[in-house]
């Protein structure tokens, strides 16, 4: 008899959502991560695992879009039987009532995970997000850990801005019910022994050790019935440890690249990816017009061409301009920097694609012909080594890493090309 999947997630971003593929693969477990619903045929190919995830666009959506598609998701997983049903949000929770409704995406998945309590887990530490009191705190590039509604990104998203610190205010702003809080005092000590009969609890994260504690309280309610998560890659690093590991990854070296150029795609505005590009070293860098790339078809063609000469002599990086003047829908420039990538792809011969920004990696990897992505080795936190799964053999085996804006050292381009 098959055995079941114990574990499930949807990923909001397809960076997110590679992340928690590492933290599974790197403990021991069989994970393969779908860029869809998966076939029959790509389950079969896959072979037994004990965590499928899905990874998904829902970030950048608003929640007339969210709903269909996390529905069809839930329906999905419950028919898989995992025991662990995650919602994989950013670490830093951006998101708003308009666009990657948290709240949305979860009304969309509880039907088809209606028992327990929906478990939020508030912090990722191995990334520098922590949560206290059930307010979020982030670092940043400097390294500095800023409460978030004054981080210096992350307040000033250009989509989704992050003006509030307390999560249950946040998300309730979302849709949420009263959210009950495990503060990291009850952690520590015996807590509420009831607590488990609240419908939606918010759990702190401070450091790592938190998820242990987490694991040992949730462990007799997953044994009565599948649980909903919400949360960052931390939700696996607690799950880890239900499953009866230690929560360490098994000692893994990095891999060096054995044939051909890198293709590095930079679609993040974010300060800290900005810096990372101008130390890159070893790259021919092609800027992309953002506005010309939305609205003239015939620059794209061109930048294709540029691209394919460039990469004929060695790694290259496009570095896209944000738009000038209000930036409007930055899923139309992700869109089409998917289709320009698509080209170059579709007749280069690369042996590994860096994406950097998390709408750009989502829909620029959706424009190539991937069904899936299983973890090949550590990189840098929060941005994995991935190989592709594909039935087009240039495709096939195809080695990506997407990085989201906020992570990795300033050396990233350096060591993603190595």
């Amino acid at each position: 008899m098959t055995i079941p999947p114990f574990y499930g997630w949807f990923g909001d971003d397809f960076t997110g959502a590679t992340d928690t593929l590492a933290m599974l693969a790197e403990r021991g477990f069989r994970a393969l991560l779908f860029l869809g619903i998966p076939t029959p045929e790509q389950l079969a190919s896959a072979g037994p695992l004990d965590a499928v995830g899905i990874a998904g666009a829902t970030r950048s959506m608003p929640p007339t879009e969210m709903g269909p598609v996390l529905d069809t998701a839930g329906r999905f997983f419950a028919q898989l039987g995992v025991r662990i049903m995650h919602y994989k949000c950013c670490s830093t929770f951006d998101s708003a009532p308009h666009v990657g409704n948290i709240g949305a995406a979860v009304a969309a998945l509880r039907p088809h995970f209606p028992e327990g309590p929906i478990s939020i887990i508030g912090g990722q530490p191995n990334l520098g997000r922590y949560c206290l009191f059930g307010h979020l705190f982030a670092a940043a590039g400097d390294g500095e850990v800023y409460r978030i509604d004054r981080h210096p990104t992350m307040s000033r998203h250009p989509v989704t801005p992050m003006v509030e610190a307390d999560l249950r205010r946040h998300l309730g702003l979302q849709g949420f019910g009263s959210i009950s809080l495990v503060d990291y005092r009850a952690l520590e000590g015996a807590g509420p022994a009831n607590i488990l009969d609240r419908d939606i609890i918010l759990f702190d994260v401070s450091r790592e050790s938190d998820l242990t504690v987490i694991a040992d309280r949730l462990r007799k309610s997953l044994d009565a019935a599948p649980g909903l998560f919400v949360g960052a890659s931390s939700v696996a690093r607690m799950a880890a440890q239900l499953l009866g590991g230690t929560g360490e990854p098994a000692a893994s070296q990095p891999v060096a690249r054995s044939y051909g150029p890198v293709l590095a795609l930079v679609g993040s505005l974010s300060p800290v990816t900005r810096a990372q590009v101008e130390t890159a070293s070893g790259f021919a860098h092609l800027p992309v017009d953002a506005d010309r790339l939305r609205d003239e078809p015939s620059y794209g063609q061109t930048l294709s061409e540029q691209a394919l000469e460039l990469l004929a002599v060695g790694d290259t990086m496009l570095v896209t301009r944000p738009p000038d003047g209000a930036p409007g829908d930055p899923r139309s420039v992700a869109q089409e920097t998917g289709r320009l990538m698509r080209r170059i792809m579709d007749r280069a011969r690369i042996s590994r694609l860096v994406v950097a920004g998390g709408d750009t990696s989502t829909l620029a990897i959706k424009a190539l012909d991937i069904w899936g992505l299983s973890y090949r080795a550590p990189l840098v936190d929060g941005a994995p080594l991935c190989r592709a799964h594909s039935a087009v053999q240039q495709l096939d085996g195809l080695e990506v890493v997407l990085k989201g804006g906020q992570m990795g050292p300033v050396d990233f381009f350096q060591l993603a090309s190595n």
